[in-house]
């Protein structure tokens, strides 16, 4: 079996036959919201079974899907935002419940600020608009964010830890030292992905309430960020920004099949081609790949202007589910 490279469970989802439904112990649920043009898929993975089977932990997957995402008008930055803050505030209740009435919440922005395609994390953070002042616990100081002028409750912290070969130390063991420390009821924490379709590339933002491990979807494998790790609820949210060389190339030779088969010349040699199931045409496409060019990764040229307007939208939707939670108070 070829590695996955993707951290989108839509996407290994969709590797299966069928609607997704004949998958034991997954469930699969789509609509479309109200007054825009996304569309939301959640994928549950309900035991140990479905986990097996899909290769990622029990839990929720959500997944806002639209090309339009990264679009600058500010109109549908705001349906971007107004949704996603709904779907948060969704998750941090379900994941919550018992600490609702004072809940401190840690976002951690994961990532490169250097590396563009990897920036995202750090970008949200900063864009959260946040301020010191004294917070509710041990006589430290918390980043409380702030919204038209008035401190937003409840507390909501931020760090943006740098990457191991910034630091020396993993993400992970930073981010478990300011759990202790600063004792949040949640941390989410914000990510970019990787993805197998290049349609999906800033088009696409996932949550999960499983929590998340840096670098997975390009084979570059970090300690992991859970419950179990941190001792903490972690609900992540990502972003796909780069796909991996022979994905592209496995798309391209799909697309190269269709139309070989579709005329009496080429049907032959699409028909050899199809005769190899998908694990054997993607793991020969890296053998001819990678020892030419090594494990490539590919980001669209304008991502710089995609994660400005994605992170926003991000920052603007973390502060949407928390002033819903303060108003549900």
């Amino acid at each position: 079996m070829f590695e996955n490279r993707t951290d989108l469970a839509l996407e290994e989802r969709e590797s299966f036959e069928g609607n997704g439904g004949e998958i034991g112990g997954v469930a699969l649920r789509e609509w479309r919201c109200h007054g825009s043009s996304i569309r939301m898929t959640e994928v549950s993975i309900l035991n140990e079974k479905g986990a097996e089977s899909m290769g990622k932990p029990m839990g929720t997957y959500l997944t806002m899907e639209d090309p339009g995402l990264s679009e600058t008008e500010d109109a549908y930055c705001e349906a971007v935002a107004g949704e996603l803050g709904r779907q948060l505030a969704s998750l941090i209740r379900k994941n919550c419940a018992s600490t609702m009435a004072g809940l401190s919440i840690l976002v951690a922005g994961l990532g490169n600020r250097q590396v563009t395609p990897d920036s995202l994390g750090p970008r949200v953070v900063d864009g959260l608009s946040m301020r010191t002042e004294p917070g509710r616990r041990n006589g430290t100081y918390l980043y409380t964010a702030e919204k038209a002028g008035r401190t937003v409750h409840p507390v909501l912290s931020g760090i943006h830890p740098g990457v191991m070969a910034q630091t020396g130390m993993e993400t992970a063991e930073i981010v478990r030292g300011v759990v202790r420390e600063s004792r949040p009821d949640l941390v989410i924490a914000v990510d970019a992905l990787a993805a197998r379709n290049v349609h999906r590339l800033a088009s696409t933002i996932q949550l999960t309430d499983t929590g998340i491990h840096p670098g997975s979807g390009v084979g570059n494998h970090r300690r992991g960020m859970t419950r179990e790790n941190l001792g903490v609820p972690v609900i992540a949210i990502g972003v796909p920004t780069v796909v991996g060389a022979a994905a592209i190339v496995h798309g391209t030779v799909n697309a190269l099949v269709r139309t070989l088969t579709a005329s009496k010349e080429g049907s032959r040699y699409g028909e050899y081609i199809r005769e190899l199931d998908s694990d054997s045409q993607y793991e020969l496409i890296r053998e001819l790949l990678e020892p030419e060019f090594g494990a490539m990764f590919v980001t669209p040229q304008d991502m710089d202007e995609r994660i400005c307007k994605l992170s926003a939208a991000i920052a603007e939707g973390i502060r949407r589910a928390v002033e819903r939670l303060e108003e549900e108070r």
